[in-house]
């Protein structure tokens, strides 16, 4: 894998602390890390975005941002109000080309879900990942009302031609309710692709060291961590 498409299944729900989390342990292993960020909304010209959050937490990677938009809306509503063009997908494609010949990982965090519009054509983040030949990592919520919007969210990415190739709950309470606990098990079917993570709420206020040590007890192998989703998930169990 060289390039990832990291997606929400909406807004809020730690896609950005899952990104710098893969990064951290990418670069603990040595690797050349790139995080692009098609497009940044709600942020003013001089305030930190999310990838200055993902320096902050991950340390020197590369990172990207190919338009930044004041509004808080999604991409192409908020270039529609500023009066300037969308982002087209063979934008972003060139970028991750770019950044792919110069590292080894490319991250890619879209804005909001899968299908959020970032110009005028209708061009979402599943076009970019599908132009790129991408798989797609899908961060949801832990609570009552993710199975939805997480199974949602892989039926259009499969039957848009991508690769999900796992779920990250993006925020894990220190006290789950009752229905988080029963997510674990069924997040996974939801997605139809394994849980590979589940990231501690409020990770993404730790310092850099700390936060590499939660991102790999929150993280799977597959990313360089040491997350369990039968452990995991037999420990939720055991709640309920």
């Amino acid at each position: 894998m060289s390039v990832l498409v990291i997606s929400g299944t909406g807004t809020g729900v730690g896609k950005t602390v899952v990104t710098a989390g893969i990064a951290a342990l990418a670069r603990g292993q040595g690797q050349s890390v790139a995080v692009l960020k098609p497009a940044q909304t709600g942020v003013g010209p001089d305030e930190p975005g999310d990838l200055a959050d993902v320096v902050r937490l991950a340390g020197p990677v590369t990172v990207r941002e190919l338009r930044r938009y004041p509004d808080p809306l999604s991409p192409e509503a908020a270039a529609r109000r500023a009066g300037t063009a969308g982002l087209a997908p063979a934008e972003a494609a060139r970028a991750v080309t770019e950044l792919a010949a110069a590292h080894d990982l490319v991250l890619v965090e879209g804005a909001g879900g899968l299908l959020v519009r970032f110009d005028p054509a209708g061009s979402t983040l599943a076009d970019i990942a599908w132009s790129v030949g991408a798989p797609l990592l899908v961060v949801a919520e832990a609570g009552l009302g993710t199975l939805n919007a997480t199974a949602l969210t892989a039926e259009v990415a499969t039957a848009r031609g991508l690769d999900v190739v796992g779920v990250v709950i993006g925020a894990w309470p220190d006290a789950p309710d009752l229905a988080a606990l029963s997510n674990v098990a069924d997040l996974p079917v939801a997605a139809g692709a394994p849980l590979l993570g589940a990231m501690a709420d409020g990770a993404g206020a730790l310092p850099p060291d700390d936060f590499l040590a939660a991102a790999a007890h929150g993280l799977s192998p597959w990313f360089g961590g040491r997350f369990d989703p039968e452990c995991f998930a037999g420990s939720a169990a055991g709640l309920t």
